[in-house]
């Protein structure tokens, strides 16, 4: 199968994934229960995917590489890293609160085991963070007045950053910002970070 074909193929599967996670649950969707409403063979997710802890950590790790794809620069790339920030962030935002990535929390939310959860925090922030702290060490090593410690830097980003709109929306308490909203946030994210 073409690469190309392989990813679009893996794409409507991890939709189908999503459609069975949030209509039974994390415990009650299995590689079978995929496999079947997918119309693909066992044989094929478990090749692609491993398990189901596989499919779903591809799941998490699309959004996050799609994060830095998009912008076509790696985080440890050349680029000026405040100017990352200020593409990084309305992305992040974008991502965080898009009906795909609060369905998966909603998720996680109601699994007992806290399987899916773990999976979540370690394919998405334990990703995202460590690549945010690079960001942030050559940014103060280019002068630019951040936080002296990157890890610290990045908790006060994020926090500035989101603050408590992901679970709002995984709530449903607010639909998802517009362009004009996410901008204005991550903007002042970033500007009250340089402030400290």
């Amino acid at each position: 199968m073409r690469q190309d074909a392989r990813q679009e193929r893996m794409r409507e599967i991890e939709r189908t994934a999503l459609c069975l996670l949030v209509g039974q649950g994390y415990g009650a969707t299995t590689m079978a229960a995929v496999a079947k409403a997918a119309g693909a063979s066992f044989e094929t997710l478990y090749k692609w995917y491993g398990d189901k802890q596989g499919l779903f950590r591809a799941m998490v790790e699309s959004n996050t590489e799609a994060l830095w794809e998009a912008l076509g620069l790696s985080p440890a790339g050349s680029a000026d890293p405040l100017a990352l920030l200020e593409e990084f962030g309305p992305r992040l935002i974008s991502v965080l609160t898009s009906d795909a990535v609060v369905e998966l929390n909603r998720a996680a939310a109601a699994d007992p085991s806290g399987e899916l959860g773990a999976i979540i925090a370690e394919a998405g922030r334990g990703t995202i963070a460590p690549q945010l702290n690079a960001l942030f060490e050559r940014a103060k090593a280019q002068g630019a007045p951040v936080p002296h410690d990157p890890a610290e830097a990045t908790e006060t980003y994020l926090g500035l950053l989101l603050g408590d709109l992901q679970i709002r929306r995984v709530v449903g308490r607010v639909p998802p910002p517009d362009a004009a909203e996410i901008r204005r946030r991550s903007d002042r994210a970033l500007k009250m970070l340089l402030g400290l």
